[in-house]
């Protein structure tokens, strides 16, 4: 979750400002080093940090500013001081780097090689060695300044990996592992960037990661059957007397719409865990994960409002209702 949280200041700038800050163009980002494992480079991003417009990456390793192109995670960022956005922005530059290794793949033992290569390049890093690939030489300056460690980055790429050898989801158990590592652990290092005090503030965000991580399968119901994948539990499409071969090759909406009901359930349920566990001293500081959290239980409510129609259209929110949800929680320290 993004959320995939320092203590954030009072927003320099007033409402006005505000909007007028999203309006404004995005400079040319520097060119950022090519030359570096070419073969590695992709376009796309499925971790939780990277489930929206797909962007070209090295921007977002030179410009923290390219993460304006229609990503939710903009607005949610958009009240951190610079370093902390800056680091974000360097994490999320590596979360779709290895996201795209997945997404790209032709031949899933060429994508396993990459992937081998990324996990010794994060073992290199956190071992004090100069990065050799621009995301983590962007993030690099992030680690030691906010204590971050390798673990979770090495669970990332075992989560990704996931999606290059199976493509069904046996039950919740093995969903909610999958969303540990593709959307906690994400979670976690966010907070620790975001300026996490209390160690409780963990479990929060590795509970709201679910949370998101559940909406954004909901969501991508049919973008990710025509990948050949269906997330939603063979157990619940068991329940509800559907084989998951009916989602990739089409199945009528009023069919799937119980299983749907379902999940979007325990995605509430997730929402509410995860805000009850957040620590009161830490919820200043974790106001960019909050700020997502609001967006997207209110994409999930859109869902549900229009009767999920996810299997005909990828629902979502306009950009300047995510920034009216973003400044809620800000300036208000109300999640919708």
């Amino acid at each position: 979750m993004l959320v995939r949280g320092g203590g954030l200041e009072p927003p320099h700038h007033c409402w006005r400002q505000d909007l007028n800050l999203v309006r404004l163009p995005i400079s040319p980002p520097a060119h950022a080093n090519s030359e570096l494992g070419v073969t590695l480079y992709c376009n796309k991003g499925q971790s939780l940090l990277t489930q929206e417009k797909p962007l070209d990456t090295s921007k977002v390793h030179a410009n923290p500013q390219a993460m304006a192109e229609g990503s939710s995670f903009y607005y949610a960022f958009l009240f951190l001081p610079p370093e902390k956005r800056q680091a974000i922005t360097a994490f999320y530059g590596f979360c779709r780097e290895i996201d795209d290794v997945v997404d790209q793949a032709n031949e899933p033992m060429v994508a396993g090689a990459k992937l081998m290569w990324w996990r010794a390049e994060v073992s290199r890093v956190f071992a004090g060695e100069a990065a050799q690939h621009p995301a983590l030489q962007a993030l690099q300056p992030a680690i030691a300044t906010h204590g971050l460690q390798a673990r979770p980055f090495l669970d990332l790429i075992d989560g990704c990996e996931i999606d290059l050898n199976q493509t069904r989801m046996q039950d919740w158990a093995q969903l909610e592992q999958y969303c540990h590592l593709v959307a906690g652990v994400v979670g976690e290092v966010s907070a620790q960037i975001f300026g996490q005090s209390d160690p409780a503030t963990t479990a929060y965000a590795h509970r709201l990661g679910l949370a998101l991580q559940l909406t954004n399968i909901l969501r991508d119901v049919a973008e990710d059957a025509n990948r050949g994948r269906v997330y939603l539990p063979l157990s619940l499409l068991r329940n509800h007397g559907i084989d998951a071969n009916e989602i990739v090759q089409g199945i009528e909406p009023a069919k799937l719409k119980p299983a749907l009901i379902e999940v979007a359930a325990r995605a509430h349920a997730a929402y509410e865990e995860a805000l009850s566990m957040l620590p009161a001293s830490d919820w200043r500081a974790q106001k960019p994960g909050l700020m997502m959290a609001s967006i997207y239980r209110q994409l999930l409510r859109r869902i549900q409002s229009k009767g999920y129609p996810v299997l005909s259209e990828r629902v979502g929110l306009s950009p300047l209702h995510k920034l009216w949800l973003a400044w809620k929680v800000q300036a208000l320290g109300r999640v919708s």
